[in-house]
């Protein structure tokens, strides 16, 4: 379990950009009311263009909202810290670090590597790669480095897991795979985890909230509890209910 109780807070988050090649500018995002805290497992779904990843920019500190405010226990976000990991879509590795030392960068960056070797191994343990911890990122298959750009996000502990569809380049059989992986790794800390996925089916395998949103400006439509124990059946009522139920709030439910 998280050690900590946390409460993210989005009070009537908007944010615009304004485009380079006229005097418009695009809302991506329009009064954002949500709250979140840890044990949660929030998949964000929703069109392109909609301000999901924005979303996670604004939560990881890597923008600034332009009104309303984001909090992390009463504390505004108002810059990047290792208690909001971000793991991207593709693997972002070092290619000249091995798996291990790929690993084990943020504790080395930080000078908290010295006795936290065991917490490296446990890592590697935990995604199945002991064998393969020599090995460079151009030697690993596509599932594999996307298993190790996750624990070297997670060996800091943070918070807050941020996933910007993270399994989006993988194969079906894969991206089952890595489902699992993800879900039991949060399931040992159950801290807050938010997710950005296109994928529906993945929103409710995965989420405990599913939050659906639409744009034109960017906006929550639907914030929907997903009460199923895991692991969830993608075959059941339940699940095609859940399905069902996001797929009219995105108009693709065939309903008038």
């Amino acid at each position: 379990m998280a050690e900590k109780d946390i409460i993210l807070r989005l009070n009537k988050v908007s944010k615009s950009f304004a485009k380079i090649e006229n005097d418009e500018v695009t809302h991506a995002l329009n009064e954002i009311d949500l709250s979140m805290k840890n044990g949660e497992f929030i998949s964000l779904v929703g069109p392109s263009g909609c301000g999901k990843s924005t979303i996670l920019r604004l939560v990881a500190g890597l923008a600034q909202p332009t009104t309303g405010s984001l909090t992390v226990n009463d504390q505004e976000i108002k810059e990047p810290s290792p208690e909001r990991g971000m793991v991207f879509q593709k693997a972002t590795l070092f290619p000249w670090l091995t798996v291990e030392n790929n690993i084990a960068f943020s504790l080395r960056v930080q000078g908290k590597l010295k006795g936290n070797e065991e917490k490296v191994e446990r890592m590697l343990k935990i995604i199945g790669l002991e064998a393969f911890k020599d090995d460079y990122p151009g030697q690993l298959s596509g599932g594999m480095a996307q298993r190790v750009a996750l624990v070297r996000s997670l060996i800091n502990e943070p918070d807050i897991l941020l996933l910007d569809e993270p399994l989006g380049a993988l194969d079906a059989f894969t991206r089952m795979n890595m489902q699992d992986e993800i879900l039991k790794i949060w399931q040992e800390r159950k801290q807050l985890a938010i997710m950005v996925t296109h994928d529906i089916d993945e929103a409710i395998y995965m989420g405990t909230r599913v939050i659906v949103m639409d744009a034109t400006p960017g906006r929550v439509v639907a914030d929907i509890k997903i009460d199923e124990n895991y692991p969830r059946d993608r075959s059941s009522a339940a699940f095609v209910a859940y399905r069902n139920e996001i797929l009219n709030r995105l108009h693709f439910g065939g309903r008038e």
